[in-house]
């Protein structure tokens, strides 16, 4: 299996938006990065805290030229749920990703073992896509913890960005 190797073309990544448009990533025109953020969906706590993290720091994201959008296998019920209960009102947030795209993109898939949980879900990822959709940095989990800290990572972003930083891995 591929997987998403820095400074090589994002796989293609399409997906409904619960604003009811399209995101699609080779139409994005960041400053400088779009920050992809794979979640397992509503049944996750972990992942509840850290999109509420991620939607608490999206004006320092903005101002680095980042945009972010968080992304799941659940449908769009659940993801209007995420969006109700975990109080992510400014977060961008896509549903109903689809099993080839999470291999595409290299995620692990899990199968639901307790009450709440879907049939299938994709466990945890981050990628930092450049603006010429080349993949700068990517994390990918196994489970929900050990995601990348997203205060640190902010931290990360100005230093590619002030450095000129190249990315890197690419020898895979």
């Amino acid at each position: 299996m591929n997987r998403p190797t820095p400074k090589q073309t994002a796989p293609a990544l399409e997906f409904p938006l619960l604003d009811r448009n399209k995101w699609n990533l080779a139409q994005q025109h960041p400053e400088n990065f779009t920050l992809v953020v794979f979640y397992r969906g509503l049944h996750c706590p972990i992942c509840k805290k850290y999109l509420q993290q991620l939607q608490d720091l999206l004006p320092e994201f903005e101002v680095r030229g980042v945009n972010v959008v968080a992304i799941s296998m659940d449908s769009q019920k659940r993801a209007r749920l995420s969006r109700q209960k975990w109080e992510l009102p400014n977060l961008t947030l896509g549903y109903e990703l689809s099993e080839e795209t999470a291999r595409e993109w290299a995620l692990y898939l899990s199968a639901g073992v307790k009450d709440g949980e879907p049939d299938k879900f994709s466990e945890p990822g981050l990628f930092l896509v450049d603006n010429k959709n080349q993949v700068y940095y990517s994390a990918i989990n196994s489970n929900p913890w050990g995601r990348p800290h997203l205060p640190s990572f902010i931290k990360a972003v100005d230093y590619i960005i002030s450095a000129n930083y190249p990315a890197r891995g690419e020898l895979f």
